[in-house]
């Protein structure tokens, strides 16, 4: 069974080790599996929430895209795009939000901490919150549940968020459902050394905290920032308690269990916090100089680092497209010329005398899927005799349903599940609505009749 993992990093600043060790790193070695099929994002939406200044902004996003890159994600493997690239996202949000409890979102910890912190200081208990930040919780199940995501690599703190997306995820099952699971039920995967590293100040590393180490500063902007990792003052000679030590949890997220146990030994016996420090900056360069060299060539080079995004954005869509559109019927948002609503019965008429029609042309057998009013809705490929093309005619009819569509451009192609070559494609339409009716219409021909 294939394993769909998403995560991704908000666009707000430049990447730090915990970054890092808590989300990228783990995020990279589990595309490499066999089984994974990976989903990796930029998340500037969300960056939107926290910050106002632009121009960090759009750095942040062309510093995390090149981490991405020379920590080693290879595009080939994985769907990398933009969170603001993919149209269907912020509509889901929104589709989310009308089935999302208040109630839910009321207990967000990021919200309460807000909350707590105004009461603190006199102030009325949502000033300075934005409805971003209050909903942050429903656009985060947005991007989780749009790939219908099995796990969700991410630090301790976001477990909430993926609890929340469960939550949301499984009231718009029950309301809308009706016997399907549009969405699968996400999991959060926690690499538990290095779930949330600290900081300098022995605080969770935090750009909202300034007390980050920078994951591909020079050499010196490195030693320098590790030099101000704050210790007890205890001298050299004196035991050192790892167990209690910042500068150990850093080192042992970076170290092999060996070298942990060595690190560990030496600090019991009085390793002096300097040549801590020392140690702890010679690990991190050695481990990190090949992708910093790496990282410094694609931060000149936006433009191929554009080209990747959009490339990952029209992958993410030939995913995104299709489902968004089942998902707008079931709430009810469909094409006046696909479905009918009786308002008084509640019971859809499904579009009548969608009907297929074979002939041959130079030789191959094709055939067309044609609505009731004669306009052509699928065209197939060419088939070398014509029970094969009966074959794929009487597959897309049976109860099974054993296909899939999926965007294409302007259009869209059907597959036959297990087939890598497509056996229809849809005309092409310019704009979004008439793909969408198109694809409602096409979806409701396909049904199999009752008897």
């Amino acid at each position: 069974m294939t394993t769909r993992i998403l995560t991704g990093i908000t666009t707000t600043g430049t990447p730090h080790l915990g970054n890092y060790a808590g989300a990228i790193r783990p995020a990279i070695v589990a595309s490499r599996r066999s089984d994974a099929d990976s989903f990796y994002f930029l998340a500037d939406y969300h960056a939107l929430i926290k910050c106002d200044d632009p121009l960090r902004i759009q750095r942040s996003r062309l510093e995390i895209a090149a981490t991405w890159l020379a920590a080693g994600l290879d595009v080939e493997r994985v769907t990398f795009y933009r969170q603001s690239d993919i149209p269907e996202i912020p509509e889901l949000t929104w589709l989310l939000t009308c089935v999302a409890a208040k109630g839910l979102l009321n207990r967000a910890h990021a919200y309460k901490a807000s909350v707590d912190k105004n009461v603190e200081t006199g102030e009325d208990p949502d000033a300075g919150i934005t409805m971003g930040l209050y909903s942050y919780p429903v656009l985060m199940a947005a991007d989780i549940l749009m790939f219908n995501a099995h796990q969700v690599p991410v630090g301790r703190d976001q477990i909430q968020h993926v609890e929340m997306a469960r939550d949301i995820g499984q009231r718009f099952n029950h309301l809308f459902g009706k016997g399907r699971e549009f969405f699968v039920m996400p999991e959060a995967l926690i690499e538990e050394s290095v779930a949330t590293l600290p900081g300098l100040d022995g605080r969770k590393m935090s750009k909202s905290y300034d007390n980050t180490i920078p994951l591909f500063s020079s050499a010196k902007d490195m030693k320098d920032a590790i030099s101000r990792i704050v210790t007890d003052s205890r001298a050299p000679g004196e035991a050192k308690d790892p167990d209690n030590s910042h500068l150990f949890t850093l080192y042992q997220a970076f170290a092999s269990a060996e070298q942990s146990a060595e690190f560990r030994a030496d600090l019991l016996q009085g390793l002096g916090w300097g040549e801590a420090k020392s140690r702890l900056f010679n690990l991190l360069d050695a481990d990190l100089s090949e992708a910093r060299d790496n990282y410094l060539r694609l931060i000149e080079r936006p433009a191929d680092l554009e080209d990747i995004l959009q490339a990952g954005a029209e992958k993410a869509r030939k995913v995104a497209t299709p489902f968004l559109g089942e998902l707008r019927e079931a709430v009810g948002l469909r094409s006046f010329r696909s479905s009918v609503q009786s308002a008084d019965s509640g019971k859809k008429k499904a579009a009548k005398g969608a009907r297929f029609v074979s002939f041959r042309e130079d030789g191959q057998f094709l055939f067309r899927l044609l609505s009731a009013e004669g306009e052509q809705l699928l065209l197939s490929r060419g088939f070398a005799d014509g029970k094969s093309a009966g074959a794929v005619t009487k597959a897309l009819q049976a109860e099974a349903q054993d296909y899939e569509i999926r965007a294409n451009g302007e259009g869209f192609d059907v597959f036959i599940k297990g087939d890598d070559l497509a056996v229809a494609s849809t005309p092409t339409f310019a704009a979004q609505s008439e793909r969408e009716a198109a694809l409602t219409a096409l979806r409701l021909a396909l049904q199999p009749k009752s008897e």
